[in-house]
């Protein structure tokens, strides 16, 4: 069934869609249905999209039970298909809250890590998606914040793909009985850039659930090295900043033919060991051991070396396990 007032939902989704996209650009659609199952996507310029009778089309088939999501990035000219290589470019940073969403949208407001968001949606009770406008990002750096985001403030780390879609306000989320109206509110019209998100590992590290930190097995006569890893541990385990940790470490052991070297790497192992441990993603693990590195590490290596360093601290927790 159409919702009471299709007017008012196609003027909330037109007034979206303005404020998303710039005239002439590339829009993906997707319709999606659950009873009987049935997926559509449409590809459009926005002019199309605003057209009174291309959003009664929606309109109608949200009435008749299709979900209707748009793709929070525009996509290249003549585009066929909604895959990464379509992006034109960055247009949004966004995040999924499906679990207390009142608390963690609160945390938002309140941070001075991140610029209020530009679009509130809210897709059920309690359940919210955030958007922020934003210039001068490259693909690389949209999926480092996102994943950033969802670790800080309790996101959905699945939801950080650049060829991500939205659903869109005005129409009726059909996932529900009775179907729930999708909003949004608009806290602010500014166009945010990378310097605007003071996201970093300490921010992500403080919202991390806590779980006591069971320490390693020692030997009877341990050695520097097991020291150190012990030590280690038991701080980043306090929230004490790995910058400084690092500086320390490599101060204390001067013996090493590369000190620095040697402290970034324990530092890093020992923090990858926490998150794996507190149940953060590996994929996301190596973007924030790459994020901590970026301005140390020619980028190539430091990814490389991110995602080794988190698979050594995977292999580290199951032989704990089997042990």
């Amino acid at each position: 069934m159409l919702q009471p007032n299709a007017q008012n939902a196609t003027a909330t989704a037109t007034e979206f869609l303005t404020r998303c996209f710039a005239p002439g650009e590339t829009i993906a659609f997707l319709l999606r249905r659950e009873v009987p199952h049935a997926t559509i996507q449409r590809i459009v310029q926005l002019e199309t999209a605003l057209a009174p009778r291309y959003l009664a089309w929606l309109a109608h088939e949200n009435g008749a039970g299709a979900n209707v999501y748009v793709a929070a990035n525009p996509l290249r000219a003549a585009s066929r298909k909604r895959t990464k290589q379509c992006i034109a470019a960055v247009r949004h940073l966004y995040l999924d809250l499906d679990t207390d969403g009142e608390t963690r949208l609160s945390s938002i407001r309140i941070s001075d890590t991140v610029p209020p968001p530009n679009a509130v949606l809210s897709t059920s009770l309690g359940k919210y998606q955030i958007l922020w406008r934003v210039d001068g990002f490259t693909l690389e750096q949209q999926e480092s914040a996102l994943k950033l985001l969802a670790v800080t403030f309790g996101g959905d780390p699945a939801c950080t793909d650049c060829n991500r879609v939205l659903r869109l306000p005005g129409f009726l989320n059909c996932k529900y009985d009775p179907a729930y109206p999708v909003t949004v509110e608009y806290p602010g019209d500014f166009t945010w850039n990378f310097d605007d998100f003071r996201l970093d590992i300490l921010a992500a590290d403080a919202l991390l659930p806590s779980r006591p930190i069971t320490a390693p097995k020692r030997s009877s006569n341990p050695t520097n090295s097991e020291h150190d890893w012990a030590w280690v541990l038991q701080e980043l385990a306090r929230g004490k900043d790995p910058a400084k940790l690092t500086r320390k470490l490599a101060s204390r052991r001067a013996d090493k033919p590369n000190p620095l070297y040697y402290a970034r790497r324990t530092v890093d192992v020992g923090s990858a060991r926490l998150w794996l441990i507190a149940g953060v993603p590996i994929d996301d693990v190596e973007t924030l051991l790459a994020v901590r590195r970026r301005f140390e590490i020619p980028i190539a290596l430091c990814r490389a070396r991110a995602r080794e360093i988190a698979q050594t601290a995977q292999r580290m927790i199951a032989r704990r396990k089997i042990a």
